[in-house]
């Protein structure tokens, strides 16, 4: 089995009691342009042997990195979507971070829902993102990637998005009715904005779910959906820091790499991972 910065863990840090629990899942069921996304978190688990153990000036994985079997993305999505959900339930019952390398972003939803049933209380989720997943369905799926996030939002769970700059017009009725907090890519990028303050009223447990096609094209080119006037690595990840500011980050998880054959996009996600990890 692939582990998750492999090449630098102690036989310590990757034990039963680590503080972060990656969990690959390999969904690939709904993409509607490009694909590859099956392939993602192989390829990110990959990569992630060639990143160094420093991150920000700390080192993530001294509290432990535990890599767990690929869910099994087989049979019916609502049936898939519960396998992640016991997973990720089990990490946090456990005192852990899920980490959940993706694969579509459909995931989220059973991602999102295991943490919830953990916590027994809400959760916020900063999403990084070109769209806003906010459609009822796409194509006749409601498990899909564009409807992700209005499957949390029926669930009253509050959202905060950040680089959005592909949206239909049920996106943005969706966004007044279930009250979405968002900045946009434009003006994000033009503003060249990296620091965003949540609603007072946001809640204190953040998930934070990373698209990779939130990044410009020119920072992120393999992924199935990409926009130009994207975010770039910087810019993203210090938006992310900014909202985690005073707030607990319960998970996480990062998706849509669809791997071109290039492996800086590969490492590119890998350190996105890595990164997020330290800002928890």
């Amino acid at each position: 089995m692939s582990v998750f910065l492999d090449s630098e863990l102690t036989v310590e840090e990757r034990g039963a009691d680590a503080k972060f629990r990656v969990i690959p899942m390999p969904l690939e069921r709904t993409v509607s342009y490009g694909a590859g996304t099956a392939k993602g978190p192989d390829a990110i688990i990959e990569a992630s042997n060639e990143l160094e153990r420093l991150c920000m000036g700390i080192e993530p994985c001294a509290r432990g990195i535990l890599t767990e079997d690929a869910v099994d993305c087989t049979g019916a999505l609502p049936d898939v979507m519960q396998r992640l959900a016991a997973r990720t339930e089990a990490a946090v019952k456990a005192d852990a971070i899920p980490v959940t390398l993706g694969g579509e972003h459909s995931l989220s939803f059973g991602a999102v829902t295991g943490v919830m049933r953990a916590l027994g209380q809400p959760v916020g989720i900063v999403q990084i993102d070109a769209h806003a997943d906010l459609r009822i369905a796409y194509q006749g799926e409601r498990h899909s990637h564009a409807s992700v996030m209005h499957l949390l939002a029926e669930q009253g769970v509050r959202l905060a998005q950040f680089g959005v700059r592909a949206l239909c017009e049920q996106e943005a009725k969706s966004r007044i009715v279930n009250k979405v907090f968002h900045v946009d890519a434009e003006e994000l990028v033009t503003g060249n904005l990296h620091a965003v303050d949540l609603p007072e009223d946001f809640p204190r447990c953040v998930y934070v779910s990373f698209d990779v096609d939130g990044l410009d094209p020119s920072q992120m080119p393999a992924t199935g959906t990409p926009v130009p006037g994207g975010l770039s690595y910087y810019q993203s990840l210090h938006l992310v820091e900014h909202a985690l500011k005073g707030r607990r980050c319960v998970g996480l998880d990062v998706v849509e790499l669809a791997p071109d054959g290039n492996p800086a996009w590969d490492f590119t996600a890998a350190q996105i991972a890595y990164r997020l990890m330290a800002l928890c």
